[in-house]
């Protein structure tokens, strides 16, 4: 088998026409990635993602990553991971290390899978679906003084798209402006469409179950990081607390990382992101932990063509949560900000269909990388 001759990062920012932000306060004027470029000795090449800031993640493939694997055979996914990761967690075993770990693991599949001329998700075991269902990610704040009017409108363009789950931000700083917009959208889009509500770890843990009772009312979905993800405990009480599923998940790392919200159950859902918590290699073994423990597993998505590839192809290969006659499939996060990595990256792009989206078939991730795209949106 030849070996890894290069390992590229390339760093990529577009602004953003319309900004918009969450509770966390920061205003997105830009969208960025750090795209992962694996070629071996006979030509082929990997394509993976980090999430996060981009240009950490091409220092730390740059100079602790990337020479360290030249030279060893893109087959040995397992054994570079752990190499990787052991090389790397003194100094920081959660975080932006564990991004680009992710970005190398992604597109080490990638090559394995174009080598054997077999999709992704038939190396991971199979796929259970050929496509999936897929939730709006949107309904950002974006005009304060139409909070409310935006949000419903916006909501209800997705339905009319076809969309049948929506995610909307919360976090207002006042329960009942959060209760308020949310139960508008609700009427506005009805009892038959999924609704799950998206915090970013805005509130404390009596602030997040008073408002997670009143938004029980209104049949929602998941409550998603409704407190500071590094209170594990706080997590545990605001999940006893409620009778609507409590998801998180999204910043955190490896198997370690997930292992007491899971065994503990301090959250219904958790929700890795294949290109931050370790890539397909480690998104695998946290699914298999979370389904021992009866933990559903959505995994976040926020990123271009490869990482909205990757995720398709790890959701391919999770079994039905539980399985039964009739299955509570894993969802896709298909996010409605204005993203042209995710849009134009790909030869043939990623789309949904009135709220499905098929899992690629082709060799690896499946898709073909424009490189113009990469050139007209490079930064480093």
């Amino acid at each position: 088998m030849s070996v890894i001759k290069s390992v590229k990062a390339h760093v990529m920012s577009s602004p953003v026409e319309k900004p918009f932000t969450s509770s966390r306060g920061w205003l997105y004027k830009t969208r960025g990635t750090c795209l992962v470029e694996i070629e071996t000795a006979d030509g082929i090449v990997g394509w993976g993602e980090c999430y996060g800031p981009s240009a950490v993640a091409k220092a730390f493939i740059e100079t602790q990553f990337g020479p360290r694997i030249v030279g060893r055979d893109p087959f040995d996914v397992e054994v570079i991971w752990e190499d990787l990761y052991n090389r790397i967690k003194d100094y920081g075993n959660k975080g932006m290390s564990i991004a680009a770990i992710s970005g190398i693991d992604i597109a080490l599949w990638d090559i394995v899978g174009k080598s054997c001329g077999k999709p992704v998700h038939k190396l991971l075991g199979g796929a259970f679906r050929t496509e999936v269902d897929c939730y709006a990610t949107g309904l950002y704040f974006i005009d304060f003084d139409r909070l409310v009017e935006e949000a419903v409108e916006e909501a209800v363009g997705y339905v009319e798209e076809g969309f049948k789950a929506v995610k909307m931000k919360i976090g207002l700083g006042n329960i009942h402006k959060d209760y308020g917009r949310v139960k508008a959208v609700r009427d506005a889009v009805g009892p038959d469409i999924r609704l799950m509500v998206d915090a970013n770890h805005a509130f404390s843990v009596p602030v997040a179950i008073r408002l997670g009772r009143k938004l029980e009312e209104l049949d929602i979905e998941w409550f998603e990081e409704p407190i500071s993800p590094e209170d594990i405990d706080g997590y545990v009480e605001v999940a006893r607390a409620l009778d609507m599923a409590v998801a998180g998940g999204e910043n955190e790392f490896t198997r370690w990382g997930f292992r007491d919200a899971i065994v503990r159950k301090a959250m219904d859902i958790v929700q890795p992101d294949v290109c931050a918590a370790g890539g397909l290699s480690e998104c695998k073994k946290i699914a298999a932990l979370a389904s021992t423990h009866g933990v559903e597993c959505v995994p976040h998505a926020w990123g271009s063509a490869v990482g909205i590839a990757a995720t398709l192809h790890f959701l391919g290969s999770l079994a039905d949560q539980p399985p039964s006659l009739f299955p509570f499939e894993p969802l896709l996060e298909f996010e409605q900000c204005e993203n042209p990595f995710r849009d134009h990256l790909a030869k043939e792009p990623i789309v949904q269909e009135r709220g499905r989206v098929k899992i690629p078939t082709g060799p690896g991730l499946g898709i073909e990388i424009d490189r113009s795209v990469i050139d007209r949106y490079r930064v480093g």
